[in-house]
């Protein structure tokens, strides 16, 4: 039996993205979890597409119709975004308040899939 090819289908999620998407950026906040101090903001380049949620998933709590559904590839993204992270996209910044790595064999995130609520 053959081993599904996760690369190719990473492949297609980029391409997919690029063609539609735009340059934006996920930035991290960290701290030197023994010395301590200011947080250190860190961005890393990504290619993005924020989309609206369908209707049928805002319930105004945990899904508001201010939130997007972001599209970031992971092919060159030197980090896996999660909660807390901040993505940049159209000049809009939102918080990642869930994140979906997609990656399904555990070696190749196909692509990442965030909630985003925009920042205040």
């Amino acid at each position: 039996m053959s081993k599904f090819n996760y690369g190719r289908l990473q492949k297609v999620a980029e391409r997919l993205i690029s063609e539609s998407g735009q340059t934006g950026t996920v930035t991290r906040l960290t701290t030197d979890l023994v010395l301590g101090g200011d947080p250190v903001e860190t961005s890393y380049t990504a290619t993005l597409v924020p989309m609206t949620y369908d209707q049928r998933y805002i319930d105004g709590t945990v899904i508001t119709t201010a939130d997007r559904q972001i599209y970031i590839s992971s092919v060159g993204l030197a980090i896996v975004p999660q909660v807390g992270d901040i993505v940049s996209a159209g000049g809009v910044e939102y918080h990642v308040i869930a994140a979906d790595p997609n990656n399904y064999d555990g070696v190749t995130n196909v692509v990442f899939i965030v909630q985003g609520r925009v920042a205040a």
